[in-house]
């Protein structure tokens, strides 16, 4: 029986509706609410075996279980009122023969594709018709131990973790020509995608492939089934977390959470061909270039305005680089951004979740190009992971990089001090780039409500009242050099520990105080005004007190749980269209 005939005409997925017509014995794909099987075989009817095949441009195989007979199961039709004739005709003025109205287009389980650089990143929302087409699917992932790097899974009752690593080896027909032909698969790519625990929002923050990290030492298991350790190395490139000395992804994973502080999900791998292969599967991807890009390097050469993009194409388009910006690897992270926000949109639009032959295109071509961690490696996970993802909203999905400024070799960066903790630190405390709880906010702003100074104008003493050693000095660091609150002190330890995060002020001080609230996302609770709150500096002028607390999560990260939409870093969110300059 068919979705529609169980009564969920309001969720269907396409490759659900997939049904067996007993008159012909063979599948066919019902686009429409179900009606009584007329008993005239379509024309066009193929089981979903074959319709997977012909999306791999393989022969049809039978839909036959091992072990038992060609004889088709027979799916009975709708249930008709007592003593109705079997074929009813509609009453006049129905829509159907038993007065249903037509259901409205289902959106389908969310599917979404993502593919950057050499990247490509597939979560298909898709459940197969039919056992043998199911497990040829399951068939085709290739799994990869995470060796304990992992949290153990994703839950639907919290924030999600995913770090999806692109690689730099040649495999796939036709990829030894973009040279390193023996290239053992370096995360040339790689970025880790956070779904907030109530699916408002997600941050997808790239990692350059050139920034100066430290790498642990990585418990790993090998082809044959054995366990070895790999040493750890300190102070270079983070591409070398995968592939240099027989390192696996599980490696890379360690290596982003000794970096930012959060603990890994799952990971996704793909390499040059899943890019062409993914791109292809959902009809292209359009790109639009503010300017004429030829490339020598990449191969890419295309005019100025918009253009579809796949296969071939597409993969010149995300290697690019000296032909854009400033010719670098962070420029070419740009690229990827826009191309991965433009296929967001095109995957969450009508064009492709009720289209069924991009939704088996995409399931055999995802299955096919993508390696997973082995906690993940099977369909209905995937399909699970997928639906929690394409809850988040376009408009919420934020693009961002990690902060890096050039080592003195020229040719490596290393993490902004103060701006890349701040983000780690954002991602890591579930809070949203982007203005996601507006409501809140709204509450927030009325309780503060009044004039605010100018930052320059504000003057506080910093002190430590329980939060982690060393936050003073990293507050004052970010108030003074990156929020322009120069006229500010820390004064180490205050007297006492504090399990919240205070701001103690005179009234004359109010408009001091909702501008320091502003920047640092203070509550309206933190605010403690007052006669005498504020303290006399060596100057002879009156400093407010700003004593954090155990909830201090890192210079910059609102403690009032609102977004960071007004954190330093550059950022861009999924529904908005760019072009390449």
């Amino acid at each position: 029986m068919d979705a529609q005939g169980r009564g969920r005409a309001d969720d269907i997925d396409p490759a659900d509706q997939w049904v067996l017509n007993p008159s012909t014995g063979e599948y066919e794909l019902r686009l429409t609410p179900s009606a009584p099987q007329s008993g005239v075989p379509r024309p066009r009817s193929a089981t979903p075996a074959a319709a997977g095949a012909r999306a791999a441009g393989r022969p049809a195989r039978s839909a036959t279980l091992p072990g038992t007979r060609d004889v088709p199961d027979v799916v009975p039709g709708p249930r008709r009122r007592r003593g109705a004739p079997a074929e009813e005709e509609p009453l006049p003025g129905r829509r159907g023969g038993r007065g249903r109205t037509k259901p409205k287009k289902s959106t389908g389980k969310r599917i979404l594709v993502w593919t950057g650089g050499t990247l490509a990143f597939l979560l298909v929302g898709v459940s197969a018709a039919g056992y043998l087409y199911y497990q040829h699917l399951n068939n085709n992932i290739n799994k990869i131990s995470d060796d304990g790097a992992s949290t153990g899974g994703f839950s639907k009752d919290r924030a999600i973790n995913l770090l999806v690593i692109g690689t730099d080896k040649r495999t796939g027909e036709g990829n030894e020509k973009y040279g390193d032909a023996n290239s053992v698969g370096h995360a040339d790519t790689t970025i880790l995608l956070h779904v907030s625990k109530d699916r408002s929002n997600a941050t997808a923050m790239s990692i350059p492939r050139d920034m100066i990290v430290d790498i642990p030492d990585c418990p790993t298991e090998q082809e044959d089934g054995s366990k070895k350790t790999i040493a750890g190395t300190d102070d270079v490139r983070f591409n070398t977390s995968l592939g240099q000395d027989g390192r696996t992804p599980s490696c890379t994973m360690r290596t982003v959470t000794e970096l930012t502080g959060i603990k890994l999900d799952h990971f996704m791998v793909a390499d040059f061909n899943a890019v062409k292969t993914l791109s292809t599967a959902i009809g292209g991807v359009e790109v639009c270039l503010a300017k004429p890009i030829k490339d020598s390097k990449s191969k890419l050469n295309l005019s100025e305005g918009k253009h579809t993009i796949q296969g071939e194409q597409a993969l010149a388009f995300l290697r690019t680089r000296y032909s854009v910006g400033l010719g670098s690897d962070l420029s070419r992270i740009e690229l990827q951004q826009q191309f991965l926000s433009s296929m967001i949109r095109q995957m969450k639009s009508e064009d492709t979740l009720t289209d069924p032959t991009k939704v088996l295109n995409l399931a055999e071509a995802a299955t096919s190009a993508l390696s997973v961690d082995s906690r993940i490696s099977d369909i209905k996970k995937l399909a699970s992971l997928g639906q929690e993802v394409g809850k988040v909203k376009t408009k919420n999905i934020s693009f961002t990089t990690v902060p890096v400024v050039d080592n003195t070799d020229g040719a490596t960066v290393l993490p902004t001090p103060g701006k890349a903790k701040q983000l780690f630190e954002t991602v890591k405390n579930d809070i949203s780039l982007t203005e996601v709880k507006k409501q809140a906010k709204q509450k927030e702003a009325a309780k503060l409500k009044g004039t605010r100074a100018e930052a320059s104008e504000v003057r506080v003493n910093v002190y430590n009242g329980g939060a982690p050693a060393g936050s003073a000095q990293e507050t004052l660091n970010w108030l003074q050099n990156d929020v322009g609150v120069i006229k500010s002190s820390q004064l180490g330890n205050a007297d006492k520990t504090l399990s919240k995060t205070t701001l103690a002020y005179d009234p004359d001080q109010a408009d001091q105080a909702r501008k320091l609230a502003d920047l640092m996302g203070l509550s309206a609770s933190a605010l403690k005004p007052g006669e005498g709150n504020s303290e006399e500096t060596s100057q002879g002028v009156s400093a407010m007190v700003l004593t954090l607390g155990k909830d201090f999560k890192g210079a910059g990260v609102p403690l009032n749980g609102s977004s960071a939409a007004n954190l330093d870093v550059d950022k861009s969110t999924a529904d908005k269209e760019k072009c390449a300059s």
